[in-house]
């Protein structure tokens, strides 16, 4: 098949009218991750991690001492190990490791803490299997990417070892929504804006938790101490400054931080890797971050 612009993508998302309902975007997400699946060379198996569905794959190429802990996006409430299959997968075989997807618990019928605990069991999961704290990276978009970071700052606050890096795709770090960006960009972002990103705020954040607790908006905590993190979003995001604050508070704060603002690109674009050259580049770049970032005794 031929690739696709981001031009193309962007009419393919506006071609449905936007789903209503937490079923119907469920739904929908599903739809649009399944139709471009894994590629026949990768090797699935699902499996439980103490009643989380989960699923392991793995590239002919992948080194199977190393993991890549992925978190899917979809704003707590939404999204799957099907409908992010094609990237959780190609981010394995770009950094030549096993990837582990999981499910973990969604808004609103699950919220915070529940995603947040489930992150920790999966970590503590790959540890119990044997992997070297410094052989797994951790990584996800949008939602995920905030849910890798605030599990990374768990992990450091318990005294634990920390992964040997993150790997953040139009991480949302920020569930109060004081983002320039979310007025400065809603023109041009076809997928994300206020009134629906407040919608999925609500429903993760139980009432009475502040949304400013960097467990549930990790931009606001202390960054200190992370491992080497690299951001990827695109200049056509409403959550662009989310990842834009989020760099320099982390490089403020002596970490070592690698943004990347790839032009013209929207919300996740990395999902659509399949048909788009400019997903599977930037895969390429992550994979060769998390390569570096391996320790070399493997």
């Amino acid at each position: 098949m031929a690739d696709l612009g981001i031009d193309d993508i962007r009419a393919l998302l506006s071609a449905k009218p936007r789903p209503v309902g937490w079923p119907a975007r469920r739904a929908r997400i599903e739809e649009v991750g399944a139709a471009w699946p894994a590629a026949p060379d990768i090797a699935l198996e699902s499996i439980s991690i103490d009643g989380m569905p989960a699923e392991w794959s793995c590239a002919p190429t992948s080194d199977s001492s190393r993991a890549l802990l992925f978190f899917h996006g979809g704003g707590y409430c939404s999204g799957s190990i099907v409908s992010h299959r094609r990237m959780a997968t190609e981010a394995g075989r770009a950094a030549r490791a096993r990837a582990l997807a999981v499910a973990f618990r969604l808004a609103p019928e699950h919220p915070f803490p529940a995603a947040y605990d489930d992150a920790l069991k999966a970590w503590r999961f790959l540890r119990e299997e044997g992997f070297s704290a410094d052989q797994i990276a951790i990584g996800g978009d949008s939602a995920g990417g905030g849910l890798t970071l605030a599990l990374i700052m768990r992990l450091r606050d318990l005294g634990e070892a920390l992964p040997a890096c993150a790997w953040l795709a139009s991480p949302w770090t920020d569930l109060t929504l004081s983002g320039e960006t979310l007025a400065t960009k809603d023109g041009v972002d076809p997928l994300l804006h206020k009134p629906y990103l407040e919608e999925l705020a609500q429903a993760y954040a139980p009432a009475g938790v502040d949304r400013r607790d960097p467990r549930l908006s990790p931009l606001f905590g202390d960054l200190a101490g992370l491992p080497p993190l690299l951001i990827q979003v695109g200049s056509s995001e409403t959550l662009l400054a989310d990842s834009t604050r989020l760099a320099a508070a982390a490089g403020a704060a002596d970490v070592s931080v690698t943004l990347e603002i790839w032009p013209h690109m929207i919300h996740a674009w990395l999902l659509w890797n399949a048909r788009l050259e400019e997903g599977r580049r930037a895969l390429t770049h992550a994979g060769a971050f998390m390569q570096s970032c391996f320790a070399k005794d493997s």
